[in-house]
């Protein structure tokens, strides 16, 4: 009932497991750009918010230590959501075998993640305004 398999045995590309399947040049770059576009994007700026938290958190006085920590709160919740994109990325390109054995593929959209990762930037600059005014 609550058995998990690995990813690399539910999907599948051409009858094969995404584990040993074996790519051509036209679907490797489609995957490497899908990758640089989308997961180096969230990489980037989990490691920018977390720079600059370190920036606030060195150089400014203790007052401004709860931005820096918000800052590095935010920089967590885009690297978490850099991980859920990623997995929801393997959805999009493998098609998933289902416990009765068909393949199904089925096209997603990214729309969740969006959804995600805008109530947090939301929840933040929030934060960020409250702490602000309070200083």
């Amino acid at each position: 009932m609550f058995e998990t398999r690995h990813a690399s045995t539910r999907y599948r590309l051409r009858l094969h497991r995404a584990s040993s399947v074996v790519l051509s040049p036209s679907e490797l770059v489609e995957i490497r750009a899908a990758q640089r576009t989308f997961e180096g994007a969230y990489i980037r700026t989990s490691l920018g918010q977390f720079s600059f938290a370190l920036i606030v958190l060195k150089i400014f006085t203790q007052e401004f230590y709860s931005i820096g920590a918000l800052f590095a709160a935010y920089g967590a919740g885009v690297l978490a959501v850099s991980a859920f994109r990623r997995m929801q990325g393997n959805r999009q390109f493998f098609g998933e075998v289902g416990d009765d054995g068909l393949s199904r593929k089925r096209f997603r959209t990214s729309g969740n993640v969006v959804v995600i990762l805008t109530s947090l930037s939301v929840a933040a600059y929030v934060c960020l305004l409250v702490l602000t005014l309070r200083l």
